[in-house]
């Protein structure tokens, strides 16, 4: 019951975030996608070896999580679920790669344990990235976004009323919990004996609940178009954003700063 509650809380908590008046949040919402997609690919197309050249785009999830005054830490702390699944993907990476790349003292680092890392920084970066764009913007101007680079209308639209509506299916699941715990007082959790009945109520209450809210929209204009919020148009802070986000991420992309720098200052 806890939990469920808490994940609602934490839902309420990501449109207060998006709701806040920062620089960035007054960012056009179209040039923060399209920067969030060129940041994600530009990270993940780095070489699997080349990890002090990748370390660099961290800079521009921290420099903004700054601008929009959200912590680094929250955004870590919403990701707490997830970030772990993304590190586990590269944990094989050493026992597949045994390649010799150098030796720090008496060990060797190997191909894979480099690999490794460079593979969980890239998930941890683009998670950053996708959190940063959620935290700034609201759902209803990300999706306006997503029509303006013409995303078909249903997807949107799907997409527009699975966010706003898992709240009304945590609500649902919270009820059917407290009534499972009233009839078996001092159990913890929904015994497994139970998880069968208990999903096959939970499904047909929501498609009760959805045809509910199907009749409601319909009730209020509704004709299978969703009309978003406007989203203004991307004036010269826009451009210049996107361009000098573009621009910066081709060129760490291309060039190992890193690297450069270290050979200039032995010199």
């Amino acid at each position: 019951m806890e939990k469920l509650n808490h994940a609602q809380l934490e839902l309420r908590e990501m449109d207060e975030l998006a709701a806040g008046n920062s620089p960035v949040h007054r960012l056009n919402p179209l040039c923060k996608l399209l920067v969030t997609v060129f940041y994600i690919a530009a990270v993940v197309s780095f070489p699997k070896y080349d990890l002090s050249a990748l370390v660099v785009m961290v800079l521009y999830p921290v420099l903004l999580f700054q601008a929009a005054g959200i912590p680094v830490g929250l955004c870590f702390h919403k990701l707490r679920i997830v970030l772990p699944l993304v590190c586990a993907v590269g944990l094989v990476n050493p026992f597949l790669d045994h390649t010799p790349l150098m030796r720090l003292g008496g060990h060797v680092v190997t191909g894979g344990m480099v690999s490794m890392v460079t593979l969980m920084l890239k998930g941890i970066f683009s998670l950053m990235a996708s959190f940063l764009l959620i935290a700034t913007t609201s759902i209803d101007t990300l999706c306006a976004a997503l029509r303006m680079l013409h995303v078909p209308d249903i997807l949107v639209t799907l997409l527009l009323l699975t966010y706003r509506y898992i709240g009304v299916m945590l609500e649902e699941v919270s009820i059917m919990t407290q009534s499972y715990s009233l009839r078996a007082p001092g159990q913890k959790g929904i015994h497994i004996s139970a998880w069968g009945s208990f999903l096959g109520q939970l499904l047909l209450r929501s498609m009760d609940r959805a045809e509910a809210l199907y009749h409601s929209m319909l009730l209020r204009g509704f004709r299978g178009e969703y009309y978003y919020a406007e989203v203004p148009k991307c004036g010269i802070s826009g451009v210049m954003f996107t361009a000098v986000c573009c621009v910066a991420f081709l060129c760490a992309r291309l060039v190992n700063l890193p690297a450069l720098l270290g050979s200039l200052f032995v010199r």
